[in-house]
């Protein structure tokens, strides 16, 4: 009816933004307190609480008192809360912390009377493209937004399509969470208000009712409402007061024709301030670590620990899920909230790493100490290299890695420790304090093989593993209290047996353990009789400005930049140029000062050959920049005229066997107010790039589509890979890309600098996106920046050059532990997990699960990264499978004999319990 509206009371709750979290918190208390009140006494007044159920834990942790008043209120229909745990950034976080916040969020809601089945997504910055499968496959069929939204939806509802196909019906809330504000400014006038209102947006309505999202950023909505609104209300119009839930599913049509598939970036008709991508680099590191540690333990403690730490990894996923809150780790907050962010990230970290390294010390119980455990977290074989300590071998002895099954491969040593770990000396009368030192056996770290005590003379020989028999600490106290009855000097000195790292390179089942030693060769090394490929791999080589692996060669040029070949032939030249600019912006977005310069050519070139195989080849290549050390303290649209010499160190790396080579890059930041980026020349300018990120590959253009008041400046995100024409680029979190120069190169930035939340006058930006309130922090000066990455060089395209499997080994190493068996023991056999064996597929989670009343089994989140599908054979110890949803409820069962396969189809995401 088109003189009719819905009114829906509502707030946008910023858990954490210009103020820190507990100072919101005071706040929500009593927002919540008036709703609840408000509510209570009028039955028709409808709130809905931002779709996140963090505003309710947060509220009922100080008001627990509260929760059946609360309970009666959802059950009632008066509150709808849900479906998430918290508004997160989708693009800053990955595809499996997206499913979890959605299952915490909705398990959370259920046990307080059930969730709103609505999407809600009212702030994001932009919305990632398989999002619409995300909520389909919960069951969830209606999403409602604002931010991202191209200019083709003219209507105020479109479908949204998931590159698989599934759609969910999408409220699009084209004037912001707040359009029903501007309504209610004079209380006396709501009808004339809203007729205006109506009639300038009814090409938007058609003959739906207008939604007027009643409600802001971190305030209840007046008590008064229902009564103004009811008074607004009349024969020229009906005004309903209602949840979301009630108006999408009881007052409009399910029915749209406008179909928009894939992710949401158009500026069009909102900000989506993409400059977040790249302010405070640290924030989006910390939550790739985070991601990383806990989906590494869920592997760990599901196939080798019984024990039960699901409180463990439930803290550490609510901890992750909290950060990825839209204003918490897109960096866009005050100092002192990213540092709540980053503590709370290390606190899941923490959390997360107890349970892995738990897990792994159960299979480690069982090789000896003298060698050593490696887990594979990969659901498909590899040969990793590990670096482990090992005692030096004596001069012209080779040492080799021997496997469970006998075979031994060549290990290359890379550094050797001192043994003098100390030589004091002292009068007699203060050996006992040296004694102090000791606990049990450990001195220094290591523990205490053995010990001559002459006159004047106490050393210590200090070894990893002990080879002489038990050390009594008692005998030595009594021996050295007799020593030392004679005055005079004495020396005292610690000697560690001489170590050295040696990096071995080890075969390691899908999912699964291997055990090595380390030990001198007496023969020569035997051939691998597991699944090693059958021709040796070349050996990584390097000279003083060429490394090489037989399947990549890197030639580094007078400039410091890298000339690559890659295993097809394709050559990539003067790859890691590095451009670095002024930024006159914020937080929010990138600026450039109008009369900026841009520093590209380094003043020195130093190159450091560190290692030359055969197993690793390393050089440091030293770049020396004149950087700006800021804007002009008088003028914001020049750079300072004084410049400070910044060394970039770029650390160049072939290893055997990989068809890519890895980079690094690091310096100490002295400058303000900058922009540094890495940059990938093309051998040929495309107009497209594709960047793998939340169970997707996404393509985008040279340009992103403007009309509303940001400029649409084309930089993107790529979580764990970006590709364009002939280069494919790995990277380890979160970062943000743009294609340059009309396409001829891709530009990564390892560093966007600023110091305030937001500006009021932006160049690239008409209005504040919040008050300009300084974040000096955001400038990271003093702070070590570095970032690593992986550039494959290949004219194939990212499927041909096997970036999905190739970016999950490069962003997951193997884990290592030393054995505690006794030493000398047999070396248990090599075990495997869960193998999974498919063309681009990604397994995002393997964890364990309670399950229903077949009992406890084994999930595996698994999704076909490709627009054609792909068939997945997964195998392991198990002979029933299960489908479920996203939100574990099972939807079929299957008796497996010999391995389980499933056919996915076009980006499908897939869910299956193994038992």
């Amino acid at each position: 009816m088109r003189n009719s509206a819905v009114f829906v009371p509502h707030f946008h709750w910023d858990r954490e933004w210009y103020e820190p979290f507990q100072v919101f918190r005071h706040r929500l208390v009593a927002a919540l307190d008036t709703v609840l009140e408000t509510a209570e006494a009028n039955p028709d007044f409808r709130f809905t609480v931002d779709g996140q159920m963090a505003a309710i834990e947060d509220y009922l942790e100080m008001r627990p008192e509260n929760r059946d008043r609360l309970v009666a209120l959802v059950t009632g229909g008066q509150l709808a809360i849900g479906p998430w745990l918290i508004l997160l950034d989708e693009f800053l976080c990955s595809g499996e912390t997206i499913v979890r916040n959605l299952q915490m969020g909705w398990a959370a809601a259920a046990e307080l009377g059930g969730s709103m089945p609505i999407g809600y997504l009212p702030d994001m910055f932009g919305h990632v493209a398989q999002m619409p499968q995300i909520l389909a496959r919960a069951g969830i069929e209606h999403a409602a937004l604002w931010r991202g939204v191209p200019g083709s939806v003219d209507g105020h509802a479109f479908r949204w399509r998931a590159p698989d196909g599934s759609e969910v019906r999408t409220e699009f809330l084209f004037d912001g969470y707040d359009n029903g504000l501007d309504v209610l400014l004079v209380p006396d006038q709501i009808g004339r208000a809203l007729g205006e209102y109506a009639e300038m947006t009814a090409d938007r309505w058609g003959d739906d009712p207008v939604l007027a999202m009643a409600g802001t950023d971190h305030n209840a909505p007046d008590p008064r409402l229902a009564t103004w609104l009811r008074r607004a209300s009349g024969d020229e119009r009906a005004i309903t007061i209602a949840t979301l839930d009630e108006y999408i599913r009881e007052h409009v049509r399910d029915e749209v024709s406008a179909v928009v598939t894939g992710e949401l970036r158009s500026h069009v008709r909102g900000n989506i301030l993409p400059g977040v991508l790249s302010v405070r680099l640290g924030l989006k590191q910390r939550m790739a670590v985070a991601e990383r540690t806990i989906d590494h333990a869920e592997r760990l403690n599901a196939l080798w620990s019984r024990r039960d730490d699901s409180p463990f990894l439930s803290l550490a996923w609510h901890k992750i899920i909290e950060s990825t809150a839209h204003d918490s780790v897109v960096g866009s907050g005050t100092d002192e909230t990213s540092d709540q962010v980053e503590a709370r990230l290390a606190e899941a970290t923490h959390a997360a790493r107890a349970v892995r390294d738990a897990a792994l010390a159960v299979p480690a119980a069982l090789v000896p100490s003298d060698a050593y455990l490696v887990a594979n977290p990969l659901p498909f074989p590899r040969t990793a290299l590990v670096e482990v300590d090992v005692a030096a071998p004596p001069a012209g002895t080779v040492l080799v890695a021997t496997a469970a099954d006998g075979s031994t491969r060549p290990v290359q040593l890379i550094s050797e420790a001192p043994t003098v770990l100390s030589d004091e000396r002292m009068d007699a009368s203060q050996l006992e304090r040296v004694l102090r030192r000791i606990h049990r056996r450990e001195l220094f770290g290591r523990l205490i093989d053995h010990y001559e005590l002459t006159p004047g003379s106490l050393v210590f020989h200090l070894a990893e593993v002990p080879a002489s028999g038990p050390f009594d600490l008692l005998i030595l106290r009594r021996e050295v209290a007799a020593a030392a009855a004679h005055p005079g000097e004495w020396r005292v000195l610690t000697l560690e047996e001489a170590r050295a790292t040696a990096l071995v390179p080890v075969r390691v089942p899908a999912s699964g353990l291997a055990g090595f030693r380390v030990e001198p060769s007496d023969r020569t090394p035997v051939r691998p009789t597991t699944s090693a490929p059958a021709t040796a791999a070349a050996p990584a080589t390097a000279t003083d400005r060429t490394l090489s692996n037989g399947l990549v060669e890197v030639t580094i040029a007078a400039d410091g930049t890298l000339d690559m070949t890659g295993t097809d032939g394709t050559v990539l030249r003067g790859v890691g140029r590095l451009v670095d600019g002024g930024d006159r912006g914020d937080s929010y977005n990138y600026a450039p000062p109008a009369q900026d310069v841009l520093v590209s050519e380094p003043t020195e070139v130093t190159v450091e050959l560190l290692e030359d195989g055969p197993l690793r080849a390393r050089t440091r290549v030293t770049r020396v920049y004149e950087w700006p050390v800021a804007l002009s303290s008088d003028e914001r649209d020049l750079r300072d005229s004084r410049t400070v010499p910044t060394p970039v160190e770029t650390l160049v790396e072939v290893r055997v066997g990989e068809p890519f080579v890895r980079v690094s890059t690091s310096f100490l930041n002295q400058s303000a107010d900058h922009r540094l980026r890495f940059h990938v020349p093309l051998p040929e300018a495309v107009t497209v790039s594709a960047s793998a990120g939340q169970f997707a590959v996404t393509e985008r253009g040279l340009t992103a589509e403007g009309g509303w008041g940001e400029y649409p400046i084309p930089t993107f995100p790529a979580s764990s890979f970006v590709s364009a024409g002939a280069a494919h680029v790995l990277v380890d979190h979160a970062t943000e890309y743009e294609l340059v120069g009309d396409g001829s190169g891709i530009a990564l930035t390892l560093l966007r600098a600023i110091g305030s939340i937001s500006v009021n006058i932006h160049p690239l930006r008409d209005e504040p996106a919040a008050s300009e309130i300084p974040a000096p922090g955001a400038q990271d000066l003093g702070m070590r920046i570095e970032n690593r990455f992986a550039i494959v060089p290949s004219s194939t395209g990212w499927q041909g050059a096997n970036a999905v499997v190739l970016a999950e080994d490069f962003r997951n190493d193997v884990l290592v532990a030393r054995g505690t068996a006794p030493a000398g023991d047999r070396l248990p056999p090599d075990t495997a997990g869960l193998r999974v064996d498919g063309a681009d597929i990604l397994v995002s989670s393997i964890r364990r699960v309670e399950g229903d009343e077949r009992g406890p089994g084994i999930e595996v989140r698994l999704a076909a990264m490709s627009d054609t599908g792909s068939t997945a054979r997964v195998t392991g110890a198990f002979t029933e499978a299960t489908t479920v949803d996203l939100l574990g409820r099972p939807l079929s069962a299957t008796p497996v004999t010999d391995g389980l396969e499933l056919a996915l189809g076009p980006w499908e995401i897939r869910t299956v319990v193994v038992r």
